[in-house]
């Protein structure tokens, strides 16, 4: 009977500290489980401050790194990096460049960026483990339109940047509301130049405008219930969904990736936008779906015989000294989940190791700039971690069973 083919999926590396020199034992043994695999993934949460330069793109939450920092994911086992994310263009196109040249430099099994829309939209592809496997990388914001790869067009030149799947964030209000929105603008004579002008250097939105308004950047649509909901532009998603069909047709592994930051108000809960779409890139042909952004762990789906994993928090998560905002207890705990697969790309099982960033102790104080890498959970947390992740991931048809300190999921289950 032939191995089975094995990917270790951990959560986002947000890393800006050059990890190589941990003699933590702990996660010595996390990482023996990475170099075990045959693909080893993450999300690499940040942009390198390379040989092109480039200069800070945003305010608060910027971010770049030290080409050495790749150098620490490899050593820690890593061979593949979905490079779309929010940080992606943090150095504008001279971050992408350097972050390409990189990454390549390094062997990395990559996808998520290029030099425009063509080439960011396109799989890496790569033999890992006797196995053609093709990563599908994408980003759906929000953000800036600028950051986004583009083609050139018209007079404009092509433009470095992610793959972007294109959303839009709509509020549904009942007519009250809706009515006072529309007395606020008349109140203030607001104008589409004006909102045209406050959008740069984005476009202003597009609206219906017999049922939605654009309230300074913000679409309100009239509705009989008052909800939040991110709709996917139809064309952006099948420019997706057909390069992922197009490389299981080439018999590759597919792995398909988004990165988001379309977080509902219970950081743990999945969105049922990203479900619809992770359906549609399993039924397009993926094997695996994976998302990062969400700083806490989600639920996991087996969908037609391949994982979901809505959102598996962090792994790496270097943050400033003085931001509080990720004092939830949740953003630290997350899992590595080995994925085991038979020679027809269908799971056969999910082995989940529960991880703390920084260690348990860590999690008693507040410094969280300093918790550096993770430790495998033990005793009551990795239970607590396991059996919270199971009863989440049951409205999923979801079975983790829990074996002391490690679950597992069996496709016969």
């Amino acid at each position: 009977m032939p191995s089975p083919f094995i990917i270790a999926m951990t959560g986002q590396s947000l890393i800006h500290h050059d990890i190589r020199n941990s003699c933590d034992r702990g996660f010595a043994s996390i990482t023996d489980i990475l170099k075990r695999a045959d693909v080893a993934f993450t999300n690499f949460e940040s942009t390198i401050l390379g040989r092109h330069g480039g200069a800070p793109m945003k305010g608060s939450y910027f971010g770049c790194s030290d080409p050495s920092v790749l150098d620490a994911l490899k050593q820690a086992g890593f061979n593949t990096l979905a490079l779309a994310n929010n940080h992606a263009f943090d150095l504008g196109p001279p971050g992408i460049l350097s972050t390409l040249e990189e990454v390549e430099a390094r062997d990395f099994l990559h996808a998520g960026i290029g030099l425009d829309l063509d080439h960011a939209i396109l799989p890496g592809v790569k033999s890992l483990g006797g196995r053609d496997v093709a990563l599908v990388a994408m980003d759906a914001g929000p953000g800036p339109e600028t950051m986004y790869a583009d083609n050139a067009r018209f007079r404009r030149p092509s433009r470095p940047g992610a793959n972007r799947l294109d959303v839009t964030r709509i509020f549904e209000t009942d007519q009250a509301t809706f009515d006072m929105l529309e007395t606020v603008q008349t109140t203030f004579q607001s104008s589409k130049l004006e909102r045209a002008n406050y959008a740069q250097p984005d476009d202003p939105a597009i609206v219906d405008e017999e049922s939605e308004i654009d309230f300074y950047g913000t679409i309100f649509r009239r509705s009989d219930t008052n909800r939040r909901k991110v709709v996917i532009d139809p064309d952006s998603a099948l420019n997706q969904l057909a390069v992922i069909a197009r490389a299981a047709m080439h018999g590759q592994f597919v792995i398909a990736y988004l990165h988001h930051h379309h977080w509902e108000p219970n950081w743990q809960e999945v969105p049922d936008w990203v479900q619809a779409f992770a359906h549609a890139c399993i039924d397009a042909g993926a094997h695996a779906f994976v998302s990062h952004g969400t700083p806490a762990l989600q639920p996991i789906e087996i969908y037609k015989g391949a994982p979901i994993f809505f959102g598996l928090g962090n792994f790496l998560f270097h943050t400033e000294k003085g931001e509080t905002e990720w004092s939830p207890p949740e953003v630290w705990k997350s899992v590595v989940a080995t994925c085991a697969f038979d020679p027809d790309g269908l799971l056969q099982s999910i082995d989940i190791l529960p991880i703390v960033i920084g260690g348990e102790e860590r999690l008693k104080d507040n410094h969280f700039h300093e918790r550096y890498v993770p430790t495998p959970a033990s005793g009551k947390m990795a239970a607590q971690i396991i059996d919270d992740l199971a009863k989440r991931s049951a409205p999923f048809g979801t079975v983790i069973k829990r074996h002391g300190t490690i679950g597992r999921i069996s496709a016969t289950d």
